[in-house]
């Protein structure tokens, strides 16, 4: 492409997103498809009949009707999260593999790669992998099990055995970076969203995670690491990109959720390169099962970690709400517990958050205590529970979209100036009348209203002064309700003495 007519090409699309999308485009559409393999980069500027014909093999490959047209469908998916390992030769590879299921050739058909260069797969079953780093807000307990998991995930339906090995040299590495990690411009990471991480074919065996994504083991806000990881491993493993809806190799990284971790088409995949399990009878581990063990395993590392690093785990700069009683107690909230710091700073937990409401989910994405009525409100997917004490009260929980609330709150918090409740998504936020329980007219409104506050904030609680303070990731945003603006920002973990964690001593042994 010519850098004046990708230019004029660019600017164009970029409007085009800036009305449609719901989310900011991180690269413009054209550069988009080259990166991910739609496009080929030979110099010239492409034309209309290549563009539309990449355009219909993103959407063919995002399971989105096929028009050839960058509509807002199109366009939003493009703003997704997602593996940054191209697409090129995909739907090639997903053909054959289907074709060899209906002809009988299975795993003796030799499946063509897009480089001649790269090996098909690993000449052996036994492999060995090690953690290089892992994420500073995660225990390495924790995080150790999930990666066991993943690679036994892939283990427990074709011929491979993987054992870890912490001093190395092993077979797959994994490792967190930011940005530009000399892996080529094109592989640098670009911080919260776009591309999450990506991973090399086999005999490279390693496998690279953005260090400044939010990562999370259990389900809660941020982008969990265990399927981004089982994905990864797949490509370690030789596996490309799949079509199939809830397929773990879908370029777009799934939730942990009820569905079988791995579709037939996951197990297909590796089974054509590796054979079946001893027995021939894959083991499919069921996503709920999952799911409760890894909050089960947090839960036990957070406890150890207290003990052995003398500080709470939230200090290391993630939570998923936090705010403050009637008595100045501040609680924060990760997964499935949370802290309390009294008035006078002395921490207590981490505390079960079901063991004192007890019908709450797993875990929350935002929480708010109100003065108006001295009620606790709690947010999770598409539903809100309000609680007297530790009571659940009468008629809850209810669903958000009968408030007039959005679905995945970000924050919420009560705002005295308006006497409501303000649950902020994204760019824009709404204000819930606790009385009526509706939300008040002419709401939603955009965030810009908030001069200063920055996008995607975990929580937000008022001090006894009257000032707001919101928080993302180690940041934190004090807003003055008299001048209406942010009057000032730091690391909440160093600079705010009532989240129980000025000067506290820190690890060395995570990122």
């Amino acid at each position: 492409m010519t850098r004046g007519a990708g230019r004029a090409m660019g600017a164009a699309w970029v409007l085009t997103v800036s009305v449609i999308s719901a989310a900011p485009l991180l690269l413009e559409p054209e550069v988009f498809l080259e990166k991910y393999g739609y496009l080929h980069q030979d110099g010239q500027a492409p034309n209309a009949v290549a563009l539309r014909s990449a355009v219909c093999t993103f959407q063919w490959l995002s399971r989105l009707p096929v028009t050839g047209e960058l509509d807002g469908a199109t366009l939003r998916q493009m703003s997704t999260p997602r593996c940054g390992v191209s697409d090129e030769g995909s739907q090639q590879i997903w053909a054959q593999r289907v074709n060899a299921v209906f002809t009988g050739e299975g795993g003796s058909r030799r499946r063509r790669r897009r480089s001649a260069l790269r090996a098909e797969k690993w000449y052996k079953r036994h492999l060995t992998y090690q953690m290089v780093n892992w994420p500073r807000h995660l225990s390495l307990g924790s995080v150790q099990l999930a990666v066991r998991a993943a690679f036994q995930l892939w283990s427990n339906v074709s011929g491979l055995v993987f054992q870890e090995a912490p001093e190395g040299p092993a077979d797959i590495r994994l490792a967190f970076y930011e940005g530009d990690h000399n892996d080529g411009a094109s592989n640098a990471f670009d911080g919260p969203g776009g591309t999450l991480a990506h991973a090399f074919l086999p005999r490279r065996g390693e496998a690279h995670f953005d260090r400044a994504e939010r990562w999370t083991l259990n389900g809660h806000k941020g982008h969990n690491l265990f399927m981004v990881t089982a994905h990864e491993i797949g490509h370690t493993l030789g596996l490309e990109h799949s079509p199939v809806r809830h397929a773990l190799m879908s370029p777009y990284y799934r939730k942990l959720g009820r569905r079988l971790l791995l579709s037939w088409d996951d197990i297909i995949a590796v089974q054509q390169l590796y054979g079946k399990p001893v027995g021939d009878h894959p083991v499919r581990l069921p996503a709920q099962v999952l799911h409760a063990t890894l909050q089960e395993w947090e839960f036990t590392e957070l406890h150890n970690e207290r003990r052995t690093a003398g500080q709470p785990l939230y200090c290391r700069g993630v939570f998923d709400a936090i705010t403050m009683d009637q008595n100045r107690t501040v609680l924060v909230f990760r997964g499935s517990v949370y802290w309390t710091v009294s008035a006078d700073g002395d921490v207590s937990g981490p505390l079960a958050l079901r063991q004192r409401w007890a019908d709450l989910p797993l875990a929350i994405e935002a929480a708010s205590f109100s003065p108006l009525d001295s009620k606790w409100y709690f947010f999770k997917g598409k539903r809100m529970w309000r609680y007297a004490g530790n009571t659940l009260d009468p008629g809850f929980p209810r669903q958000s979209s009968d408030l007039g609330l959005p679905r995945h709150p970000d924050c919420a918090f009560y705002y005295a100036p308006l006497g409501h409740m303000v649950i902020v998504k994204g760019s824009r936020y709404s204000v819930l009348n606790l009385r009526s329980l509706h939300q008040e007219p002419y709401y939603p409104r955009r965030l810009a209203d908030w001069t200063g506050v920055p996008q995607g904030t975990n929580g937000a609680l008022t001090r006894p002064d009257g000032r707001l303070y919101l928080f993302r990731e180690q940041r934190f945003w004090r807003f003055d309700p008299v001048k209406v603006r942010v009057t000032g920002e730091g690391q909440w973990a160093k600079d705010l003495s009532w989240t129980g964690c000025s000067g506290a001593p820190r690890s060395n042994n995570i990122l």
